[in-house]
């Protein structure tokens, strides 16, 4: 079969998880009930830490903007879904499918990035305590997400200008609910050599560079909390990053997961269940794990909504 110009082609097909039209009104309910808690857990977490001045810290600072792209990450995938669930459809047009594409890979390193820069702040907070707040410079945190923001819309840039070199053949079918960048590159006709390089060069530098970092910074704090005497003062240390221990686990382990499971069902349904994970799950659970975990998210919660309710 001949290849196209990658001009030529005007639309993809979205199979996602299940083509039996039965399963898919639960689907909708499911991911639309997923959605609307995502949107909701998040912007309450971004509420409470602009209203509450106890929270105007680094910390909460990068929290509330890891709040931000998990809102950004989750509309980039699931509204389409939903869309095309309820037209009865599976298109998405080739536009749409690299600005889907583009926007997926630049929330979910700038996720990374923020896990990463959050791992540091724990890192300072409990092993150089009493120069965090030198360390800590709101300049330096303006820095670092400008730094993330930046990087991570270059590599997302650089992907996608290197996808509209690509040509595609008639067979335009992605087993997965949204544009994922992998199975977009092995839909091509064309030379992918120098797209696979990229892709897995940025693997190796925008998720091992990071994961490196949190295991270093974990490593320090552990370390640090084992010198210090009282058991009440180790469980206090630890606390203070036992949140953003479990949203880093949660993760990794998921992402994890989801390449293991593309490796041996590149062209499966099974691939873009497992990708729920990290892309629609995690964004879901962090909200309820930093309130849970923390008693000044709490806090600020409570007054949140004890002023909403004085309003009305």
């Amino acid at each position: 079969m001949e290849p196209r110009n990658n001009t030529e082609i005007s639309e993809f097909l979205l199979l996602g998880f299940s083509e039996e039209p039965e399963l898919q009104t639960f689907i909708f309910g499911l991911f639309l009930s997923m959605y609307l808690i995502t949107v909701c857990g998040n912007l309450l977490i971004i509420l409470a830490t602009i209203s509450d001045s106890h929270l105007h810290t680094p910390m909460y600072f990068f929290l509330s903007n890891l709040s931000s792209v998990d809102i950004c990450l989750t509309s980039t995938t699931v509204p389409k879904m939903l869309v095309n669930i309820q037209t009865q459809s599976q298109v998405i047009t080739y536009a749409g499918c690299i600005t889907q594409m583009f926007f997926f890979l630049l929330f979910i390193v700038l996720d990374d990035f923020l896990l990463t820069i959050m791992a540091y702040d724990r890192y300072v907070a409990i092993c150089h305590p009493l120069h965090y707040t030198v360390i800590m410079h709101p300049w330096l945190c303006v820095l670092l997400l400008l730094a993330s923001w930046t990087l991570s819309a270059l590599y997302s840039l650089l992907n996608s200008l290197m996808m509209l070199q690509l040509s595609f053949c008639t067979h335009t079918q992605i087993f997965h609910f949204f544009c994922e960048f992998n199975q977009m590159v092995h839909l091509a006709c064309s030379d992918t050599f120098i797209n696979d390089i990229v892709m897995y060069l940025g693997a190796i530098l925008l998720a091992g560079g990071p994961f490196t970092g949190i295991l270093y910074s974990y490593c320090k704090i552990v370390s640090s909390i084992r010198k210090i005497s009282s058991a009440q003062g180790k469980y206090k240390a630890f606390s203070t990053c036992a949140s953003h221990l479990s949203v880093v686990s949660l993760f990794y382990c998921t992402s994890l997961g989801v390449y293991l499971s593309a490796a041996n069902n590149k062209n499966s349904h099974s691939t873009a269940i497992a990708s729920v994970m990290y892309t629609v799950v995690t964004p879901m659970l962090n909200p309820f794990i930093y309130s849970l975990r923390n008693k000044d998210i709490k806090r600020a919660l409570r007054r949140l909504t004890e002023n909403e309710s004085i309003i009305e």
